[in-house]
């Protein structure tokens, strides 16, 4: 076996255990933040007069808004082009409930689909490469080429572009879960893969409201939201 065909049967065979690696492995932490050398030269006289921009903790909880203590996550399949609905919301709630804390992240599907994500690529590549060079694989197999492979040799480049094509459709849809799911507090507040709808703005702004912790905006929520 040349070169050319080891490279084409083993880089497959490369990307697949690679994206198996990565699927199992975690991610390292991130490296410590060296501080800045300009701070050993800051003069001591003016560092108590110094006022942080952020303070971590403030005086009192209703000087943090509304929405103070509260964490309100958004879990939404990233390659559904959920992200915008995510970040209209997330502005939603940053203004009706200041001090809230809105994170997102990604909801990914269940641990078959992504395993069989990413066996797809190793497919269209292995297909590509037995119609590119079959005629050669095959007897180094020791088999005889059957007769399909002859068909798609014959339409060498629609059956390489329709194998691109069809499995980048199947990959998208293995990574789609299609959820967008709401947590207040780690509690689950609202799941697109429920109701199968999105939450409206004020649906969402009475259910988070209704959570917040010693608010009278939670308790009286339809006197204060028209």
């Amino acid at each position: 076996m040349d070169r050319v065909q080891l490279l084409l049967v083993g880089f497959p065979i490369f990307l697949f255990f690679s994206d198996l690696a990565n699927l199992f492995s975690h991610s390292p932490p991130p490296p410590p933040v060296k501080p800045s050398a300009r701070l050993h030269h800051r003069p001591a006289a003016h560092a108590h007069h110094q006022i942080p921009d952020f303070p971590t903790t403030p005086q009192n909880p209703q000087i943090g808004g509304l929405g103070y203590g509260t964490t309100v996550e958004f879990k939404f399949c990233v390659s559904c082009s959920y992200r915008g609905t995510a970040m209209t919301l997330k502005k939603m709630l940053e203004s009706s409930f200041p001090g809230i804390d809105v994170m997102l992240s990604n909801y990914p599907p269940a641990l078959p689909k992504r395993v069989l994500s990413k066996l797809v690529p190793v497919l269209q590549i292995g297909t590509i490469a037995v119609i590119t060079a079959g005629d050669q694989i095959f007897p180094r197999l020791g088999m005889v080429p059957p007769p399909w492979y002859y068909s798609l040799r014959a339409n060498r480049f629609g059956a390489m572009a329709t194998t691109w094509l069809l499995g980048n459709f199947l990959q998208s849809s293995l990574q789609s879960s299609g959820a967008f799911e709401v947590y207040c507090d780690g509690e689950l507040v609202f799941s697109k893969l429920q109701e199968q709808r999105f939450p409206s703005e004020y649906e969402l702004r009475e259910l988070i409201g209704k959570r917040l912790p010693d608010s009278a905006f939670g308790k009286n929520l339809g006197r204060v939201v028209p």
